[in-house]
């Protein structure tokens, strides 16, 4: 039996040789077309942030399009691995190692490197374990797409604990002190009482005597004996028996540095960032808080990173504060726009365009800063909700009249000397006087450049504890048991 040979298609002696040759250059052809396709359409990263904080730390991945990716976290050692898809080893990729700091509190290094043709991986190595939460955000602000990994650590800190932490030794040495308070004359009227009225209240009140001034009566605590009748001074006014306990309690005030981390806020002419001008001056206010012998503080962030309004609100809470201060610096299209100004909460809409502006930018923080709404704590949610009360309204429409009186002693001018009022997502704490305090036009060169000056820092500090204390003296505070 004749067997012929088998042809192949490369072989010389075929027939179609020649057809066959020029099919397959063609599909050649095709291929690296394709090939040279999908490399243009490759994702590119524009541009990698990480925002280190004990609350957690972010690292963000900007984009012209969405990527997709997968993650794992592994122990022993604690790691956490990310894959790329679709997106070549860049140099913005290669610079991630080198932003990754030593005093990072989660991460302790990160390696990159290209695992396989269009995939990159990246393994964290952690400090301790954490709890990722990963999600993309669509352009928003001047930002492409934005792929998040918020790495939180599997304990959060709980701020309730550190604050008492960091006061116990304040409050015991409030509870001990008992030398004699000298007599000071009681404010008269109704108005803001004077520098000299507010700090003899305080120097009464963290001498464990209140003085003259008239008391809001608290309920016995379960087990207490009934105190004696409260007795009437020449003034009317009720002053405590003089067999019943005297009790002070350290003042707590919540500090929100507005803005952070991804959310720069208001940008000035000289390129000034909003979030880093209000936690300086947050920090300075913090300083002269706890110096106090009665006061201790809780700051929402000490540190360049994102907090969602919500979990502002949540803090002030878990921290039973008694007072609420955000803190920034306002912005407006025109530059000649100047003063300071304060902000309440408002249940019927801003009572100005000015306001209505700002309500509209400060509410969008969440936005630019970027919150995984999927996996929002219910918790946080809800601190969202209009549960606003009329007193609160009230107490902070009062303090904040303490603070303007204050304010305008040190700012060129006030832009309004009232208290304004819009919808503020983080001012709806239902239990808290809450404050929005802009201390100046950032968009105006010459408070921009006031801004930035230690020196004016520093007065605006003190113009704001004085408020602080102002509101204080004219509104003593209840007794309260979970932090005291």
């Amino acid at each position: 039996m004749l067997i012929k040979r088998f042809a192949r298609s490369d072989d010389a002696s075929s027939p179609n040789a020649g057809r066959r040759r020029a099919l397959r250059a063609g599909a050649s052809t095709l291929v690296l077309a394709l090939t040279g396709t999908r490399l243009a359409f490759a994702n590119t990263i524009v541009a990698v942030r990480v925002w280190p904080a004990r609350d957690y730390t972010r690292v963000t991945l900007e984009t012209d399009n969405p990527i997709k990716f997968q993650q794992q976290l592994m122990a022993s050692p604690n790691r956490f691995v990310i894959d790329l898809d679709e997106v070549d080893l860049s140099p913005a990729l290669r610079d991630l190692v080198s932003k990754i700091q030593p005093n990072d509190p989660q991460i302790m290094q990160v390696r990159v490197g290209q695992f396989k043709p269009g995939v990159v991986r990246m393994v964290f190595d952690l400090k301790a374990g954490v709890k990722p939460q990963s999600f993309t955000l669509p352009p928003v602000a001047g930002y492409k797409y934005r792929t998040v990994f918020d790495l939180y650590p599997a304990v959060e800190p709980d701020p309730l604990m550190e604050l008492l932490a960091n006061s116990g030794h304040k409050a015991e040495a409030l509870a001990q002190n008992t030398p004699p308070a000298q007599p000071s004359r009681p404010s008269s009227g109704n108005g803001t009482p004077s520098t000299e009225e507010s700090e003899a209240f305080f120097q009464r009140y963290a001498r464990r005597e209140a003085g003259p001034r008239a008391l809001r009566p608290a309920p016995p605590a379960a087990g207490d004996r009934m105190p004696s009748l409260a007795q009437r001074n020449d003034d009317g006014l009720l002053t405590p028996p003089s067999r019943a306990p005297k009790t002070a309690r350290l003042l707590t005030i919540a500090l929100d540095p507005g803005h952070g981390g991804e959310d720069p806020g208001a940008i000035g002419s000289s390129g000034t960032y909003e979030k880093v001008v209000v936690l300086q001056i947050a920090k300075r206010l913090r300083e002269k808080i706890d110096a106090q012998p009665n006061m201790r503080v809780m700051m929402t962030r000490d540190a360049d990173f994102f907090v969602p309004l919500g979990v502002r609100v949540q803090k002030a809470r878990r921290v039973d504060a008694d007072l609420f201060m955000s803190i920034h610096a306002d912005a407006f299209t025109s530059p000649s726009a100047n003063g300071a100004s304060v902000f309440a909460l408002s249940e019927r809409g801003a009572t100005s365009a000015t306001a209505r502006l700002l309500e509209k930018t400060q509410n969008a923080s969440d936005l630019i800063g970027g919150v995984n709404i999927k996996t929002h704590d219910r918790a946080v949610a809800h601190a969202l909700l209009d549960m606003s009360t009329t007193a609160q309204i009230r107490d902070s429409k009062v303090f904040g009249t303490a603070l303007l009186a204050e304010i305008g002693t040190v700012a060129d001018r006030l832009h309004s000397k009232y208290v304004e009022q819009a919808a503020f997502a983080v001012l709806k704490a239902p239990d808290i006087p809450s404050v929005l305090v802009e201390t100046a036009f950032i968009s105006n060169p010459k408070e921009e450049q006031a801004l930035n000056d230690p020196a004016y820092q520093e007065r605006l500090a003190n113009a704001l504890l004085k408020g602080i204390k102002a509101y204080f003296a004219k509104n003593p505070p209840l007794a309260k048991n979970r932090t005291a």
